[in-house]
């Protein structure tokens, strides 16, 4: 396997993770397990669900529409000081992803509409070889006594 994700720019951030994941569907609930480990290790358990559901379907897209054989995906996972953020970079740039409204017999086509709910924010990005699809969870609120 080849690792055909670019090596990003330092961001701002007080917390990030990355890890490269074969094209197959065992690496999904692997990564929908680290992603919401992070979740609860970086002290956002009440994110963690949530974290879960995004990754697991922001992985499934990139194996679906934008693996190649061969060619690793990446997670990666980021904290900041008002969002958990979780990226999905994979080789297909040509095929980026959109919503659309699913018909009630599809059995596929729901998940960027559950991102969509889920997150804050999400967009996709593309790279010289590839693209990135995120989105950011918002951290709850703290409130000052």
């Amino acid at each position: 396997m080849t690792d055909s994700c670019p090596p990003r720019p330092p961001k701002s951030y007080d917390r990030h993770d990355e890890v490269n994941y074969t094209p197959f569907p065992r690496s999904i609930p692997l990564a929908r397990r680290h992603v919401a480990g992070l979740a609860v290790d970086w002290g956002h358990p009440a994110l963690a669900g949530d974290a879960a559901l995004v990754a697991s379907e922001l992985c499934t897209n990139a194996l679906l529409h934008g693996c190649l054989r061969d060619r690793l995906f990446r997670v990666e996972t980021t904290l900041t000081h008002t969002a958990l953020r979780i990226a999905v970079t994979d080789p297909r740039g040509e095929r980026l992803p959109g919503t659309r409204p699913p018909h009630p017999d599809d059995q596929f086509g729901r998940g960027l509409l559950i991102v969509r709910v889920l997150a804050g924010r999400w967009a996709v990005e593309r790279l010289t070889v590839g693209k990135t699809v995120w989105a950011e969870l918002d951290l709850p609120q703290k409130h000052d006594a």
